[in-house]
């Protein structure tokens, strides 16, 4: 039988995923808190693309937690290695700065929809996620992974996504597509692969850049389908460009999503990032206490 992904069944896998958060080790420790929204960053904007030092300049900055990057080709994706884990984990006990979610930015120079090899790094992450106490995980589909007009393509990632799919939905993790495309087409995708584990990974800035509606398709997708969300500006900060916050923050309260909000960008030319995610740390705050 052909599942077709709704509010229902996606309600089902969230209160399912809730029940695991108590009994995987680790994850209540990373998870976000019980306030409404917890604030981070990508390790990747802060200078600290899959670099354990990234806790440190979140700690300066003053955020909840980071977003870590799994790794890069060349360093064969180092977040799979439990001393490599061990560590993140350390550093995030130290510092106090959580593990806020896992992405694979890699994604986008070594594209899922045609490298075989990135079949197995999706299918890793899934163990990283579940290793680090993280529920989300940023699959991106830009530059050589970009999905608009590939049918092709598209397909490629939806039988790729029906494999890892069980996995993920067994350790209570989300596989969050990040792309260009709009809320139809990623339902449309979502409903091919047909399981509760894959969902949209929300990027305001993105739907803006495409001429979106952001609130319409905030909306449209729900809480149900929007795993996380992304705060970004490119070439401003947060508050001082295209991106409408308060009406962000609006629609957010309208479909009742809870979690964590990662800000990336966000830097003007010729401003100091340490300067620059200070004060979109606060902005954030101002707006999304």
């Amino acid at each position: 039988m052909t599942f077709i992904m709704n509010r229902r069944n996606a309600l089902r896998y969230s209160v399912g995923i809730g029940f695991l958060s108590f009994i995987t080790p680790g994850f209540f420790c990373n998870s976000a808190p019980a306030r409404r929204f917890s604030i981070g960053a990508c390790d990747w904007s802060i200078g600290k693309s899959s670099d354990v030092g990234a806790f440190d300049v979140a700690k300066q900055i003053g955020l909840d937690g980071i977003q870590v990057n799994m790794g890069s080709e060349a360093n064969n994706m180092h977040l799979r290695q439990k001393e490599v884990q061990a560590a993140y984990k350390a550093a995030a006990q130290r510092t106090g700065v959580q593990i806020g979610g896992l992405a694979l930015g890699a994604l986008n120079d070594v594209p899922y929809k045609s490298d075989p090899r990135t079949e197995q790094w999706v299918q890793d992450s899934v163990d990283v996620a579940k290793a680090l106490g993280v529920k989300n995980i940023l699959l991106a589909f830009f530059n050589k992974n970009d999905l608009r007009n590939d049918p092709q393509g598209q397909q490629v990632v939806v039988e790729r996504l029906k494999a890892v799919a069980p996995k993920a939905e067994k350790a209570g993790v989300i596989l969050g597509i990040e792309s260009w495309l709009s809320a139809p087409e990623h339902l449309a995708i979502i409903n091919a692969v047909g399981s509760p584990a894959v969902k949209v990974y929300y990027d305001v800035c993105n739907s803006s850049v495409m001429g979106y509606d952001i609130a319409k398709e905030i909306r449209d997708l729900g809480k149900d389908m929007i795993c996380e969300f992304h705060l970004k500006e490119n070439g401003y900060l947060l508050g001082k460009g295209e991106i409408d916050l308060i009406k962000v923050r609006q629609t957010i309260d309208d479909i009742g999503y809870t979690g964590w909000l990662h800000i990336e960008g966000a830097i003007p030319k010729g401003k100091p990032m340490l300067e620059s995610y200070v004060e979109n740390n606060r902005t954030v705050r101002s707006l999304f206490s």
